[in-house]
């Protein structure tokens, strides 16, 4: 299991536009991708999900990843939210 924290930087926080491209990361991956927000754990393959979260900009998220291709999926997301949120 990987696991790494981050804090949004986007001023808008995780909204509709970057909860859908970050869906869209994950497609095709196998590993189990969840996201944690002050004790609420969400699939981050579900936008819905990813959405009901409510994460603002300066809250801190823990992305957590497991299975079999969780190095690279890990380092490809570490990069997604550094570069998009």
């Amino acid at each position: 299991m990987k696991e790494f924290k981050y804090v949004i930087t986007d001023a808008q926080g995780i909204h509709a536009r970057p909860a859908s491209e970050l869906v869209k990361e994950l497609k095709g991956v196998t590993s189990v991708v969840k996201l944690t927000k002050e004790g609420k754990t969400v699939e981050a393959k579900k936008l819905m999900a990813v959405m009901s979260l409510g994460i603002k900009c300066g809250q801190e998220v823990t992305v957590t990843v497991e299975g079999e291709d969780e190095d690279a999926v890990a380092e490809k997301l570490e990069n997604f939210f550094k570069t998009n949120l």
